[in-house]
């Protein structure tokens, strides 16, 4: 399997990856003028909670083709994803600030959730697509919890405001469903969309 371009900076989609076996460069996205290209990862009006996911996965792969073409760089499958958090219909995205997040944490606390991850690969003409849908009960919360917690200042790069590989362990009472996609990457569904566009993983 040749190297892939994966079109995300977090560095849990870099270690879930090489935990599989795939190599892979960061593509920054970049087009040929030097400008970054922007993905904005906000939703259109009344726009499905699944149907956004599904188009940012897209989106970032696609740009990461178009910036791999327009740079001359090696012709590679691009990988794209997108996590989000959901709750009663409601996307979470990643909190803007200490206050964003410890009202994000006290929504969820005691609760139900959904974590959804998008994953795109673009290779040639064509995207393929998979989705990963888990539920995620967390414990009740206490105030001061959630100041330590957010104080720690893990929340801020993570949907939701909480990060399951780290501290917020704790916090998880029950899963069902994928721990990798959780994490931003859902390992089954990835090799699954690698091996269909012809790049199976070793």
């Amino acid at each position: 399997m040749p190297t892939i371009w994966l079109a995300s900076k977090s560095p849990r989609r870099q270690e879930l990856l090489a935990q599989i076996g795939v190599e892979f460069d960061v593509l920054r996205l970049r087009e040929a003028s030097g400008r970054t290209p922007d993905v904005l990862e906000v939703a259109h009006d009344s726009e499905p909670a699944l149907h956004y996911l599904e188009r940012i996965a897209r989106t970032k792969a696609n740009v990461g083709w178009q910036s791999m073409v327009a740079r001359g760089l090696e012709p590679r499958p691009v990988l794209g994803a997108d996590t989000e958090v959901i709750l009663d219909g409601e996307v979470f995205g990643k909190p803007a600030d200490e206050r964003a997040a410890k009202a994000m944490l006290a929504r969820l606390s005691g609760r139900t959730h959904e974590v959804v991850t998008a994953v795109a690969l673009r290779w040639q003409d064509d995207t393929h697509f998979a989705m990963s849908t888990s539920k995620v009960t967390l414990a009740p919360l206490t105030k001061s919890a959630i100041a330590a917690y957010v104080a720690s200042g893990e929340p801020f790069d993570k949907a939701g405001g909480y990060g399951i590989q780290g501290r917020a362990a704790a916090f998880v009472t029950r899963l069902d469903g994928s721990y990798s996609g959780v994490m931003g990457l859902p390992l089954a569904e990835t090799a699954a969309l690698l091996a269909r566009a012809g790049f199976p993983v070793p």
